[in-house]
C-alpha cells in the first residue's frame, strides 16, 4: 500500500500560474534595475565620470558574489555534509516513524532544497555584503595617517582604513557558523544523527564530531573578535572621563581581560575538539568549557573592570582620567583639525565707544547690513518680475573685487520655481521643455541700503538697470547668466532642450517689455542625447512618460537635462564625500558656477570625540535654504574637496583641497588616480571665492566650546566650558544662533578678511566669553579664537538683543514701528564686532507690512558699544548710529570722573631730566606716592577687580593732588607746572581709555 506524502502536490495549473508570476516579477525586476544601471551610465558618461560608475558597480557586484556565494558555499556544504554523515540504520521509535515521512519527500530533491536554502542565505548576504562597498575600497587602498594612537602605537590608518571591514568580516564569519550550526543540527536530527528519544547515544559519533568542530569554530572566532576588540576600545566612550577612547579602568582592567579571554578561548575552542572526538567522546566536557568561557567573560570581562572602576577610578577619577582624558583631548583636536586654532587674549575693558569709531576704515565701512535670509522675500519681490521666479528662502554672501575695492555681497540666483507655475502653465509641455531655466545672478552690496531696499548690481534681465535701487550698468557681469542647474530644481524636474530648426525657440529665456518676452535654444554640452527611438523609450521606462516617445517636442537634436539639483549632482559623482549643506553661487570667468564643500568623515579615529553631524549642524536656518545632513557619526573630518558645478552645462569638477588628507588620497587611488584634481589647478579666479565651510566651522565651532580647555584636570572640572547661545530675537526657541559671513579685520589680523565669525558664551551663563572666526590666509584654513577674561561684563548676544530692545526711548519707537499691529519688526543678524578694546554691535531692523506681496525693508540699525546697555542707539542709519554712539561716549566722558590709566597711556611720573632739580622733602615724598600708586593701579587692573581698581584709581587721584600742592609750594613765583594727568579720553565705571588710532585694538 502507498503511503501518503505529508505535503500535497500542486496541480500543473498552479505550478504553471506560479511559474509564470515568477517570470513577470523576475522580468520586470530586472528591467527595472537595467532601465536604471543604463540611464545612469549615460549620466555619468555624460559628466565624464564613468569610472565612478564603474568602479562602484564592479565593486558591488563582486561583494555580492564572493560574500554570497562563500555563504552559500559554508551553508550548503554543512548541509550536504550532515547528510552525508547521517546513520544508515536507526533505531526504532515513534520520532523516528514521523521523521521518515519527511525523510522520504526530502530525499529525492534534497539537492534542491539544498540548493535554495543556500541561495536565499547566500542572496542576503551577498546583499548585505555589496553595500559595504565604501569599507572595502577604502580597506584596499588606504595608507597611513602618519599618527600612531597613543595605547598601541598603531598607525591611525588601521583604525580608519582596516579595522571597520575586518569587523564586518568577523560578524560575516559568525552569522556563516550560527546559521551552519542550526542547518545542520535541523539536518542531523532530520536524519536521525541526532535523537531526542530512543535507548542509546542521543548523537552519533559523527554528527557530534561534525556540531562540535562549529562549535569550536565559533569559539575561535570569539578569540579574534576579542583580539579585534582589544583595538576597538580606543574607540569606545569612557563613561568615567564622559569622552570617548578607553580610560583607566579600560586599560588597566578590560584590556588585559580581553587578552586572557582570547586565550582561553583558543583553549576551549581545542578542548571542544578534543573531549567530544578523541578522549571522552562525549558533550559534558565541552559543555563544561563553554559555561567556564562564560563564566571567565562575566567575571575578567565584566566584574573585575567593574570593580576597577567603582572602588579605585571614582573615588580620585580627576587624577586617575587625566592621562586618558588628555589623549582624548590631543586626538579630538587633531582629528577635526583644531591644532592649530589661535587663541589670542582680548581684554575687552573698554566700555565707552571711542572717537575712532566715526573715522574707521576697516571695520565699520564693511558692517553687513542686509541679512540673507530676510531680504530674500526683497529680491523675490523686486527682481522676480514673473511668478514662477524665486530666489529661495535664504541667499548667500560672497565677495567680489568692483571699481578696485573688495566687498561682501548679497547674492541669489533667479531660478524657476516649477511649484509656481499656473494651472495653465503647468503642462508637461510647459514644464518640461518651455520653463527650463532662470536667468542671472543677483547680487547687492551687503553693507549698502537704498530706501530701506538692497541696491542691485547685477542680474539684469535687462530693461531694469538704473532704474530705482538699481545700478546703471552690470557690476558683476556674467558673459552666460542662464541657470540650468540651481537649488530649486526637485528630483522630477527635467528639462528636454535642442531644436533640429535653429530658428524655432522653445525656451522662455526672460520677460521682456509688458507681457512679452525671449525664448531661446540651449546650445551647452550638458544633457543626455535623446534624439534616437531606443533613448527615447529608455527614457519613457524611466521617467514612466510616454510623452517622450509621442511628443513632437522631442526631435533628432533633443537632449535631457537631469539631476539638475548641483548638490544631488555632486553627490551622485562622488558618493563618498559628506556635502556641506549650503551650496553658493559665484561668478567666475563670465560663468555662474555652484561651489560645493566636500567633506571626507571617518567614525574611526582612536580617542577623538564622536558627533553627529545633524545634531552638530543643526541652527535656525536649516531647512531654510540650506539642506540638512544626514545622522552621521563621525570622529574626523577634512574639507578636502571644492566642488563645482556649472550652472549653464551641468559640468562638475572636483578639485582637491587638502593636499595631506589620507581620507581623500585612499579614494583618489580607487578610481583610478586622477579622480580629484589637484590643488594647483584651482583657477586663481575660482579660489577668490572659497569661504569657510558653515557645517564645518559649526562643527569645530562646537569642539572648541570644550576642547579649548586642554588641561586634563580644567576639562574634567568642566567649569572653562562654553556654550553657543540661542537666536537673540528668540532665545526661547531652543535653536542656536548660526554663524554669520563678515568682510572685516579683528584684532591681530593684519587686514580685512572674508570669515565666517561666532559668539559664544560661558556655559550656563549669558555674558561674551569668546569669538570664533574661520577665514582662509594664503589658501589654508584658519581657526581664530578671541577669548576675553573670565569676569568680563560685556553682554553676549542674547543679553544685548534684550538690553538694546528693551530701552525705554528705542522700545517706543520700535512700537511706533509695527503701526499698532499693522506692520512686523523683524532682526537681521546680531553682528558682533571686536573693535577699540570693546565690542560694538549691530543689528539691522527691518518691518515688514501686514499687506499681501509685502517684503521686509530696512527702516533702523541698532547699535551698541560696551556692555550692551550703557551707550544704544537706534538710528536711520548705520553712519548716524554710529555717530549717536560716539556722541554719548562724549558726554560721558565729560562727567566722568578722572580717567583710568591704561597699560599704553600710563600716568607720567614727575618730571626728571637734566634741567629739573632734584625733588626734597615733601615734594619728594609725594612723588614716591605717586609712583606707588601707579604700580598698585597697574597691579588692579591687571587683577581684573574692580573694587580693587576702584581704590586703586581713588588712592592715585589723591597723591597726584598732593603732588601738585607740593609741586606749588615749592615754586610759587614760577606757577604750577603741567599736572602729571594721563593722556586719554576718561571713561565711566574706571575702564581704559581708547586707543588713539581708529583701527581696532591690535589691528
Amino acid at each position: 500500500m502507498r503511503s501518503s506524502s505529508p505535503l500535497p502536490r500542486m496541480s500543473r495549473r498552479g505550478r504553471v500560474t506560479i511559474a509564470v508570476l515568477v517570470g513577470v516579477f523576475a522580468l520586470f525586476t530586472l528591467l527595472g534595475w537595467g532601465v536604471r544601471a543604463w540611464t545612469d551610465w549615460l549620466w555619468f558618461d555624460e559628466v565624464n565620470y564613468t569610472e565612478i560608475f564603474t568602479g562602484v558597480l564592479v565593486t558591488r557586484l563582486l561583494l555580492f558574489l564572493v560574500i554570497g556565494l562563500a555563504m552559500a558555499l559554508i551553508i550548503g556544504g554543512n548541509l550536504w555534509l550532515a547528510y552525508r554523515l547521517r546513520p544508515r540504520l536507526r533505531p526504532h521509535s515513534m520520532e523516528q516513524a514521523t521523521l521518515e515521512r519527511y525523510r522520504m519527500a526530502l530525499t529525492p530533491r534534497l539537492g534542491t532544497w539544498i540548493a535554495i536554502i543556500s541561495a536565499v542565505v547566500g542572496l542576503f548576504a551577498g546583499l548585505s555584503g555589496q553595500g559595504r562597498w565604501n569599507q572595502w575600497l577604502l580597506f584596499r587602498n588606504g595608507g597611513d595617517f602618519g599618527v600612531k594612537d597613543p595605547e598601541f602605537g598603531v598607525d591611525v590608518g588601521f583604525y580608519v582604513f582596516q579595522l571597520p571591514f575586518w569587523r564586518y568580516l568577523l560578524g560575516i564569519g559568525f552569522t556563516a557558523v550560527v546559521l551552519a550550526v542550526i542547518g545542520s543540527l535541523a539536518m542531523h536530527y532530520v536524519f536521525g544523527g541526532v535523537r531526542l528519544q530512543g535507548v542509546g547515544d542521543r548523537m552519533t559519533t559523527a554528527a557530534r564530531a561534525h556540531l562540535s568542530t562549529l562549535v569550536a569554530v565559533f569559539v575561535a572566532l570569539k578569540a579574534v573578535a576579542y583580539v579585534l576588540d582589544r583595538r576597538a576600545m580606543l574607540l569606545e566612550y569612557n563613561e568615567g572621563a564622559k569622552l570617548y577612547g578607553a580610560g583607566y579602568a579600560d586599560v588597566n582592567a578590560l584590556l588585559p581581560a580581553k587578552e586572557i579571554l582570547a586565550y582561553i578561548s583558543i583553549v576551549v575552542a581545542i578542548a571542544i575538539i578534543i573531549f567530544s572526538n578523541a578522549w571522552m567522546r562525549n558533550l559534558v566536557w565541552p559543555g563544561i568549557s563553554l559555561a567556564l568561557l562564560g563564566v571567565s567573560a562575566v567575571a575578567i570581562g565584566g566584574i573585575y573592570p567593574w570593580a576597577v572602576q567603582t572602588f579605585e577610578v571614582k573615588p580620585s577619577a580627576k587624577e586617575k582620567e587625566a592621562p586618558y582624558i588628555e589623549r582624548s583631548i590631543q586626538a579630538t583636536r587633531t582629528a577635526f583639525d583644531l591644532g592649530d586654532t589661535k587663541t589670542t587674549a582680548y581684554a575687552a575693558n573698554n566700555l565707552t565707544p571711542p572717537a575712532s569709531l566715526a573715522t574707521d576704515t576697516s571695520v565699520v565701512p564693511n558692517i553687513r547690513l542686509l541679512d540673507p535670509q530676510l531680504v530674500s522675500e526683497t529680491y523675490t519681490q523686486l527682481q522676480q518680475v514673473r511668478g514662477f521666479y524665486d530666489f529661495g528662502p535664504k541667499l548667500d554672501i560672497d565677495r567680489y573685487g568692483v571699481n578696485g575695492k573688495i566687498s561682501d555681497y548679497v547674492v541669489g540666483v533667479r531660478e524657476i520655481n516649477y511649484g509656481e507655475l499656473t494651472d495653465q502653465q503647468n503642462t508637461w509641455i510647459n514644464r518640461h521643455t518651455v520653463y527650463t531655466h532662470g536667468y542671472g545672478l543677483v547680487a547687492a552690496p551687503a553693507n549698502q541700503v537704498c530706501s530701506g531696499q538692497p541696491f542691485f548690481v547685477s542680474g539684469f534681465l535687462g530693461d531694469k538697470a538704473g532704474q530705482g535701487c538699481a545700478s546703471q550698468t552690470e557690476q558683476i557681469p556674467a558673459d552666460q547668466p542662464r541657470i540650468y542647474y540651481g537649488e530649486r530644481m526637485g528630483e522630477d524636474d527635467y528639462a528636454i532642450v535642442g531644436q533640429t530648426d535653429p530658428n524655432k525657440k522653445a525656451e522662455f529665456d526672460r520677460p521682456v517689455g509688458e507681457g512679452g518676452g525671449e525664448f531661446y535654444t540651449y546650445t551647452g554640452t550638458g544633457g543626455v542625447e535623446i534624439g534616437s527611438f531606443t533613448r527615447r523609450l529608455l527614457y519613457a521606462i524611466k521617467e514612466q512618460e510616454s510623452n517622450f516617445l509621442l511628443s513632437g517636442a522631442v526631435n533628432d537634436d533633443s537632449k535631457l537635462l537631469y539631476v539638475r539639483n548641483p548638490r544631488d549632482r555632486v553627490e551622485k559623482v562622488a558618493p563618498f564625500l559628506t556635502l556641506d549643506g549650503d551650496p553658493y553661487p559665484a561668478v567666475v570667468d563670465g560663468r555662474v558656477q555652484w561651489i560645493v564643500d566636500g567633506y571626507t568623515t571617518s567614525a574611526s579615529y582612536p580617542y577623538a570625540q564622536r558627533v553627529n553631524l545633524r545634531e552638530e549642524t543643526t541652527d535656525e536656518l536649516t531647512g531654510r535654504g540650506t539642506f540638512q545632513l544626514a545622522r552621521e557619526n563621525v570622529n574626523y573630518i577634512r574639507n578636502s574637496v571644492k566642488a563645482t558645478v556649472d550652472a549653464y552645462d551641468g559640468t562638475v569638477r572636483l578639485y582637491e583641497f587638502d593636499e595631506t588628507d589620507p581620507v581623500l588620497k585612499a579614494w583618489n587611488k580607487a578610481f583610478g588616480g586622477d579622480l580629484v584634481l589637484p590643488k594647483k589647478d584651482i583657477p586663481v579666479e575660482l579660489a577668490e571665492h572659497f569661504r569657510y565651510p558653515a557645517d564645518l566651522f559649526k562643527v569645530q565651532r562646537n569642539l572648541l566650546t570644550k576642547f579649548h580647555v586642554t588641561n586634563p584636570g580644567d576639562f574634567y572640572s568642566a567649569q572653562d566650558f562654553w556654550q553657543v547661545p540661542n537666536v537673540p530675537d528668540a532665545p526661547d526657541s531652543g535653536q542656536t544662533q548660526p554663524p554669520y559671513y563678515l568682510f572685516t579685520q579683528f584684532p591681530g589680523q593684519e587686514g580685512p578678511r572674508f570669515q565666517l565669525t561666532s559668539a559664544v558664551t560661558p556655559n550656563g551663563r549669558q555674558n561674551l566669553a569668546a569669538m570664533i572666526s574661520g577665514s582662509y590666509v594664503d589658501g589654508e584654513p584658519q581657526l581664530e579664537v578671541l577669548e576675553l577674561p573670565d569676569q568680563t561684563r560685556i553682554s553676549g548676544p542674547v543679553q544685548v538683543h534684550q538690553q538694546m530692545t528693551n530701552n525705554g526711548d528705542i522700545r517706543q519707537q520700535l512700537n511706533l514701528l509695527a503701526a499698532s499691529g499693522q506692520a512686523q519688526v523683524l532682526y537681521g543678524n546680531l553682528l558682533s564686532l571686536p573693535f577699540g578694546n570693546g565690542m560694538l554691535y549691530v543689528e539691522p531692523v527691518y518691518v515688514k507690512s501686514n499687506n499681501t506681496d509685502a517684503f521686509p525693508q530696512l527702516q533702523r540699525v541698532l547699535v551698541s558699544y560696551g556692555d550692551g546697555s550703557s551707550f544704544v542707539a537706534l538710528a536711520n542709519n548705520l553712519a548716524d548710529g554710529i555717530k549717536q554712539l560716539v556722541e554719548q561716549g562724549k558726554r560721558a566722558a565729560e562727567n566722568a570722573p578722572p580717567p583710568p590709566p591704561t597699560g599704553d597711556n600710563p600716568p607720567a611720573p614727575p618730571p626728571t631730566g637734566p634741567d629739573t632739580p632734584p625733588l626734597t622733602g615733601e615734594l619728594a615724598a609725594a612723588a614716591d606716592r605717586v609712583q606707588t600708586a601707579i604700580v598698585e593701579v597697574r597691579a588692579a587692573q591687571a587683577s581684573g577687580d574692580f573694587e580693587r581698581y576702584g581704590r586703586a584709581l581713588k588712592t592715585l587721584d589723591d597723591a597726584m593732588k598732593a603732588f601738585e600742592a607740593a609741586q606749588t609750594q615749592a615754586t610759587p613765583t614760577a606757577g604750577t607746572p603741567a599736572s602729571p594727568t594721563p593722556s586719554g579720553t576718561p571713561t565711566p565705571g574706571g575702564s581704559s581709555p581708547p586707543p588713539s588710532s581708529g583701527a581696532p585694538s591690535g589691528g
